[in-house]
């Protein structure tokens, strides 16, 4: 799809992955539609962004209700960007109920029921992508991320196997998977940085992917160093050695974002 004059929704618009997004989005000549819940975030970054004719929309997605209401106030659009996204690290006793539905309804319920939403539409013209923004943490089982590892191995698995559904409609679906990132994402919002034997992406990085998955029509690009991306395959195939060779390092790492999140649920 080329991206120029075409209407872009973007949800998670003021994080720091966002705002990448959404300035390489604007910069390939998109319209964007902008939604987080803060507001004066979201006009700052409207006004920051390259062309014109950029809205925002206030919008809560843990709320009842909110993901269809969000399109219906967004209008026609081409293509939705599926990025935000609750912390969900740490060990699973020290959850409530009310944290764990609201990371379901953010990460995974509200991405899901806005695709079904639009499908008819974009089914109908025989247009429109969908981006989904998943994790590493969706392919590698990792020490206290069974909570987010639900929703981003749940979201990765549906936008793949939505994208098999839709082969030849003309509708495409992209999941892009950053692994771990510096300046933005998580270990940026608990005040951590990734462990250095791992290696990091950026926010510029995931951004650049995002256009990419759009404008090639690619089912999945992971925005990581090799090193990061070969571990998580090896972890997916082989979950037990993994978890054993790189179980204490990991776990250290996790408890210190997890330290840093818990008041981000």
């Amino acid at each position: 799809m080329n991206l120029n004059g075409k209407t872009a929704l973007l949800s998670g618009a003021t994080g720091g992955l966002g705002r990448a997004i959404a300035n390489a989005l604007a910069e390939r000549g998109a319209r964007l539609i902008l939604s987080s819940r803060k507001a004066a975030d979201l006009e700052q970054l409207a006004g920051s962004l390259p062309g014109t004719g950029h809205r925002t929309i206030v919008c809560d997605l843990a709320e009842e209700g909110a993901p269809l209401a969000l399109l219906e106030q967004a209008g026609d659009i081409d293509v939705l960007v599926a990025n935000a996204a609750l912390p969900g690290s740490g060990r699973l006793e020290t959850f409530s109920q009310d944290e764990i539905g609201r990371a379901l309804r953010v990460n995974l319920d509200a991405p899901v029921c806005m695709a079904r939403d639009l499908l008819p539409v974009w089914q109908k013209r025989g247009s429109g992508h969908f981006v989904f923004i998943s994790s590493l943490s969706g392919v590698a089982p990792l020490p206290r991320s069974s909570i987010y590892a639900a929703t981003k191995f749940g979201l990765r698995g549906f936008a793949l196997c939505l994208r098999e559904d839709l082969r030849g409609s003309g509708v495409g679906v992209s999941v892009v998977s950053p692994g771990a990132i510096r300046e933005a994402g998580m270990f940026a919002d608990s005040g951590t940085t990734p462990p250095a034997v791992m290696g990091s992406g950026t926010p510029k990085q995931v951004a650049r992917a995002v256009v990419r998955a759009i404008e090639r029509d690619k089912s999945e690009v992971s925005v990581a160093p090799l090193r990061q991306r070969a571990f998580a395959r090896f972890a997916m195939l082989a979950p037990e050695i993994s978890g054993r060779l790189m179980g204490p390092v990991a776990g250290k790492a996790a408890d210190e974002v997890a330290a840093g999140q818990a008041d981000k649920r």
